[in-house]
């Protein structure tokens, strides 16, 4: 049994006998034309052209999204292999709180990786709604794949320190968040 793709797309509904007469009959025009010996540039070979470049068109912005969103995925698995060799997992005693998009989050710490995230010698940084502590120099790698990734990031200038008025002072530990 033979189906023909003329009968197919009857069968699905997507053309109607009259669109399949006027195919036919511009076809029969365009051969005729050929034969004849006549120019090309009949209204049936320009429809062709037409469709042919919307359809290119089409197919070259469906790749551009294939393409972007490979390029995406691949950036994300990168970070996430960063972090995965890079972490720093060891946790205490003592809080740190700092601002993630508004939200105030909290990470139990010791009091050395806690000083070394003041000044800037750690960041945390958030992949796939988990937080995270990397070194600096992982961190840079990080936010030159995705800004959007380092959630907290100190300077670490010692210059601070020096116009720091009140370096002499000691800050009592119920002020400290």
């Amino acid at each position: 049994m033979r189906n023909s793709l003329q009968d197919q797309l009857f069968k699905a509904g997507l053309a109607t006998k009259k669109q399949a007469v006027r195919a036919k009959k511009a076809k029969n025009k365009a051969e005729k034309q050929i034969r004849q010996g006549a120019a090309a540039d009949s209204e049936a070979a320009k429809l062709v052209e037409k469709a042919k470049a919307e359809q290119l068109a089409k197919d070259k912005e469906l790749n551009r999204q294939k393409n972007a969103k490979a390029n995406s995925k691949a950036i994300e698995a990168q970070i996430v292999e960063l972090v995965k060799l890079n972490r720093i997992s060891e946790r205490g005693d003592i809080e740190f709180s700092y601002n993630d998009n508004g939200q105030i989050k909290t990470l139990m710490l010791q009091n050395e990786t806690r000083e070394l995230l003041i000044k800037g010698v750690l960041n945390i940084v958030s992949v796939k709604a988990q937080h995270d502590i990397v070194p600096r120099a992982v961190a840079n790698k990080i936010a030159e794949r995705d800004e959007n990734a380092i959630v907290l990031a100190n300077d670490s200038s010692d210059s601070q320190e020096l116009d720091d008025e009140y370096a002499d002072y000691q800050v009592p530990d119920d002020l400290t968040w």
